[in-house]
Formats: C-alpha cells, structure tokens, sequence
C-alpha cells in the first residue's frame, strides 16, 4: 500500500486517546497560533536549540529547527519564516532567505530523519508517527560563510549540528557524543 507523503497521523487528526500534559499544552498552542516553537535553552552540556511543531499539521509547510544561537534570537527566527509559509510562500530544502537574523541570510537543509529521536522528542509525541518532515535553518558565521563552506569560521562550525547528514557521517562533536 503507497504512503500519503502529505498525510498527517499527528494527536489533532487521529484519535489521540491519554494525552500527558506536554502534548496537550502543545495541541493548545497549535491550536491557537498555529504552531508552536519549542526551546531548548544552552547548559553545560551545549549549546541550545528551537524547532517548531504545527506547521506540518497546519500548513503541510515542514517543520523547522534552528540551533546555536539565543532561543529567543531563534524563536524570532522560526516564527518569521513560519509566517512566510502562512502566507504561502514554499520552505524548501537548499534555499537562502536572505535578512533573516539583522542583515544574514539563512540556508534551509533537509533534516535527515534519524536524529528525530535525538532532538525533536516533543514533535515525535504531536505527530506520533511519519511522515512529518524538519528543515533546518542554519546560520553563517560572522564573516556570511556556512558551515560547509571550506573558508568558513571555525569558531561557529560546532554551534550548529549538520542534520542534513546521516549522524554516522556528522563529523564527531558535541552533537554526537550522546548518540
């Protein structure tokens, strides 16, 4: 039987059953303001992260995630290109929006589905089950280079994990020590 690569099998469409109250204040978010951005704020252990869950479900727009930076900075971030995919406007993977954070741009990169479960725990409990596709939104350096740029700052490289890699191919780092 084909998979419905537009099918969304999250809390809101299927039959929920037993909900914990995480999922619940999310479905209430989604509900309200369409989607929700999820922070996960830096510690010892790393840097911090955002992704959002809703865009999916609301807009069949994938969902994004940002890492590295203020969750404040990224939740601006998040939500203004969500607003884009209101509007209709397409998140696509390899594209530049350009003056995203002050005067930068950023590049979206296909999340490849096996960090899911690493990252996006929240996201996996909305939508219970794929298909439900993540974009990350990566930032350049200082000097406008990305992390794959081979001229690129060093000093940003590990602030961001490359999630459009498989993790057996992300070169080790913080982002890997817990895989």
């Amino acid at each position: 039987m084909p998979v419905d690569l537009n099918a969304c099998h999250c809390v809101l469409c299927d039959d929920p059953g037993d909900l914990d109250r995480r999922t619940q204040a999310t479905i209430e978010k989604v509900q309200e303001h369409g989607w929700q951005v999820v922070m996960i704020p830096s510690d010892e252990h790393g840097p911090g992260w955002a992704f959002t869950i809703g865009l999916w479900h609301n807009y069949r727009s994938p969902e994004l995630a940002m890492f590295g930076l203020d969750i404040h900075d990224m939740q601006i971030c998040l939500n203004a290109l969500g607003e884009n995919a209101v509007a209709g406007l397409a998140l696509e993977a390899e594209q530049e929006w350009p003056d995203i954070i002050d005067r930068y741009p950023v590049a979206l990169k296909a999340v490849d589905h096996h960090w899911y479960r690493a990252f996006f725990g929240t996201a996996i409990g909305f939508y219970r089950r794929p298909p439900f596709p993540f974009l990350q939104v990566v930032w350049p350096g200082r000097d406008g280079t990305f992390p794959w740029h081979p001229d690129g700052d060093d000093r940003y490289r590990d602030h961001q994990p490359h999630l459009w890699l498989r993790p057996d191919e992300h070169p080790p780092g913080i982002w890997t020590q817990d895989l």
